[in-house]
């Protein structure tokens, strides 16, 4: 399997990925936690990601036109500099700066991932998108394990401003590492280059297609999930006594899960996607509702909350096939993008669900209606095809594809 993915260059695309990763996990407990430093409350830090949402979303569907203008490859390099950007606004501390910092970091995020999907789809056949996008994911869940518990001891035991500078210098490796592939714009396929700049067009298409709308769907809700436990796990931790650090702990253990993609894989090979789909989502939802009841006993609560991402793990091992396995080729690069912006959508419209619940209940509500989610999501990954993913003596039976370059966040 491994010697499958190497010969087509996927070892190269898994660094880019790992070293993505690295740059954001340092940074993804102790950013939510100076947020909640900055404005005094859970449910400000929920409205304040709610209203950079918006402008990431925004920014998410002008991908297309800057792809179109700019190229895949300057597209690339312009996303990985708003990376290095805003680690360097975020390290000032300050209200002023948090907010552009933190708008970049979400637009860099997603026109990062979308250029390097694009790139993906044009070097890997699909057959071996399958393999490759549990391999990927392995490699950066060991980033995922080690920034978030790495970011916060960095900031409270060396310098402030140290794991920051370190999230620059992966997007800055990133970079130098995508440039010495020599790829230049790969734009030889007449799949890649869009034939719309115009968002509306393809936003209608993608609409259209009810297979897409429910990838789309059930992606969001599981980046919610994440953002979730990435932005409020931390928060809980603080605020029931556990620590800033472990807030940290909690955030890498729980991110520990993703190591176990490949075995995940495996049984969804064999049972199929849609069965492992419902197993994930029912599961974390079940194990967050027990961890939002056991806020009064914060050790245990912690202890359901890393199941629920274990959980939720199940279902980023292959949270991405039932998309590439529904478009059709020739849209790639449009419905790429729009499938994207699950990212965005998901810190949008869950930072507002929570800042307006947390204006009236207390933090462990946002643990409720976040399993409730899950739970109901489980019913909806039922109407997924039955032979998704399934294998038949180690032998595909379906032309499925993975790859949209997901990640917890």
């Amino acid at each position: 399997m491994i010697a499958t993915v190497l010969r087509h260059s996927g070892s190269s695309f898994i660094i880019l990925f790992a070293l993505d990763s690295l740059a954001r996990s340092t940074l993804v407990t102790i950013v939510p936690l100076q947020a909640y430093k900055l404005l005094g409350g859970a449910q400000q830090v929920s409205l304040i990601y709610f209203m950079v949402g918006v402008t990431g979303v925004a920014g998410s569907l002008l991908v297309p036109w800057l792809v179109n203008k700019l190229s895949h490859h300057r597209t690339l390099i312009l996303g990985s500099s708003c990376m290095v950007l805003s680690a360097f606004l975020l390290s000032a501390h300050a209200l002023p700066c948090f907010i552009p910092g933190l708008a970049l970091q979400m637009f860099g995020a997603a026109t990062i991932a979308i250029c390097l999907n694009l790139y993906v789809q044009d070097h890997i056949p699909r057959g071996d998108f399958t393999r490759f996008e549990p391999m990927r994911i392995v490699f950066s869940g060991g980033a995922w394990v080690i920034g978030p518990a790495l970011g916060v001891y960095l900031e409270n035991h060396v310098a402030v401003w140290v794991p920051y500078t370190i999230a620059a210098t992966y997007s800055l490796l990133q970079l130098t590492y995508f440039l010495s592939m020599r790829m230049g714009n790969h734009q030889e396929g007449a799949n890649v280059k869009p034939r719309q700049a115009n968002p509306l067009y393809f936003l209608k298409r993608f609409f259209d297609q009810p297979r897409l709308i429910l990838a789309w769907v059930l992606s969001v809700a599981r980046t919610g999930w994440w953002g979730m436990f990435y932005i409020f796990g931390p928060i809980y931790a603080v605020q029931s006594g556990l620590g800033a650090e472990a807030g940290g702990i909690i955030s890498s253990i729980g991110s520990a899960g993703m190591l176990s993609v490949l075995f995940w894989g495996w049984i969804g090979r064999r049972i199929g996607i849609r069965r492992l789909q419902m197993l994930g989502y029912g599961l974390a939802g079940l194990f967050t509702l027990i961890a939002a009841g056991m806020f009064s006993l914060p050790l245990f609560g912690a202890v359901f909350l890393v199941a629920a991402a274990a959980s939720t793990s199940i279902i980023d091992s292959s949270g991405n096939v039932s998309f590439l396995r529904a478009v059709r080729p020739r849209e790639r690069s449009e419905m790429t993008t729009v499938y994207g912006t699950y990212r965005d959508m998901s810190r949008l419209t869950f930072p507002g669900i929570y800042s307006m619940i947390l204006a009236i209940f207390p933090l462990p509500a946002v643990f409720l209606v976040g399993g409730g989610i899950m739970i109901i999501l489980s019913r909806c990954a039922g109407r997924l095809p039955y032979s998704l993913g399934l294998e038949k003596r180690h032998r595909a039976v379906v032309n499925s594809a993975a790859s949209a370059g997901d990640d917890p966040t």
